[in-house]
């Protein structure tokens, strides 16, 4: 089978604008992924075609783009799915670098600004901090989050303002805030609580959507603002 493999290319060095250009690439449907096209192009065709990539397997994150216009992952969208016309632009809402690769310095400036990391400040026990089964499902689907930025760039109010923390941010935050060991929920709570935190989503499921990972991040932003209310009254 062949493909007409579309792809928005950009060099800032000899580009003014982004562009669309097409390649005829041969694909077996039912074992390419984007990935293997991407690849295809870059070897043999042009080897100038930027991306990232790393595992290829949908543990790294680092390959979401935005192909046939959804944000996915290249290393999981099969060539079946998505017929004999493909397109693949960078993630939207972010800068651009160079054709697929996009700037996430702002990406991991929100998600650091929520606090991602195990606050404890007593005294270490001598084997582990332990919880129970239902103490540890009540945060386990944010623990899935591999922060390919997929959610985000997907995200209508992130669009509008950058400044907005964004899905992914909140579920790394999310996935402290219940973490019954942790003891930095009021902090984390302040924080998303501002102008720029959950506040600013409009439950679009745009997010929900482009989670590679399949977590229900729409819900957990809920549950986190509803966690607010809760501290507030």
């Amino acid at each position: 089978m062949q493909v007409e493999l579309r792809i928005l290319r950009y060099d800032p060095e000899r580009d003014a604008k982004p562009h669309w250009e097409s390649y005829d690439v041969d694909a077996d449907p039912k074992m390419d992924r984007v990935l293997d096209l991407l690849h295809r192009v870059k070897y043999n065709v042009d080897g100038s075609l930027t991306f990232r990539r790393s595992c290829a397997h949908g543990i790294c994150g680092s390959d979401a783009v935005l192909i046939n216009g959804r944000n996915r992952l290249a290393c999981k969208e099969r060539v079946e799915k998505l017929g004999r016309r493909i397109t693949v632009a960078p993630l939207p809402g972010l800068p651009v670098v160079k054709d697929l690769v996009v700037d996430m310095d702002g990406f991991f400036d929100s998600y650091r600004s929520v606090m991602p990391f195990l606050v404890n400040d007593r005294p270490a026990p001598e084997r582990e901090r332990r919880q129970s089964p239902e103490e540890r499902a009540r945060y386990d689907d944010t623990t899935k989050c591999i922060l390919c930025a997929a959610c985000t760039s997907s995200c209508p109010s992130f669009w509008a303002k950058e400044a907005y923390v964004g899905p992914a941010a909140i579920v790394n935050a999310h996935r402290f805030i219940f973490d019954s060991r942790d003891e930095g929920e009021e902090e984390r709570l302040e924080i998303l609580a501002g102008d720029d935190g959950v506040w600013r989503c409009r439950t679009i499921f745009n997010c929900t959507d482009a989670c590679p990972r399949g977590i229900h991040i729409t819900q957990a932003i809920l549950e986190v603002s509803s966690a607010i209310v809760e501290r507030r009254t």
